[in-house]
């Protein structure tokens, strides 16, 4: 596999705000073990926080790459001779295309929690997908990124 000439990775992290979060879900099940003793309210402090820090971060390990000829976004991995033009938008038209313009065909990889998106048409006849919604946070970097993938196809092929 070729590498393209501007790679990009990009991870989806959750917010900092969900890691007080976990240490507020620790707390509680702390507090719900409380009359049982010391070592059980530490457990449940302990064991309640892990959980939900686990559940945080596994929601935000989400990666969005280009890697040689192909996105890699979540699970779906889609060639860019594919794929066709590529739309930033911005907090309110991101919004917009994941609410009341999203198509229920569409490969949507949303995270809320970012404002800003890329969409992305999909050209291939065979494929029923519309176009991928991508939350990123560095929307004309994934654009660059994917032209310089396309053009590196072009030129190889």
């Amino acid at each position: 596999m070729q590498l393209s000439a501007s790679p990009y990775e990009e991870r989806l992290t959750a917010p900092r705000s969900w890691w007080l979060i976990s240490f507020l879900v620790g707390v509680s099940f702390a507090l719900i073990l409380l009359p049982f003793g010391t070592l059980p309210l530490l457990g449940g402090l302990v064991g309640g926080t892990a959980v939900a820090s686990v559940a945080a971060s596994s929601y935000g390990s989400i990666r969005i790459r280009v890697v040689g000829d192909a996105l890699i976004a979540g699970e779906a991995k889609i060639p860019v001779s594919a794929l066709g033009e590529a739309e930033i938008l911005d907090a309110e038209e991101a919004r917009a295309w994941r609410t009341y313009k999203a198509d229920t065909r569409a490969f949507m990889l949303l995270r809320s929690y970012i404002p800003t998106a890329l969409r992305v048409q999909v050209t291939d006849p065979k494929d029923p997908t519309p176009y991928l919604y991508l939350s990123t946070r560095e929307p004309e970097r994934l654009v660059a990124a994917l032209e310089s993938a396309r053009e590196a196809t072009r030129d190889a092929g």
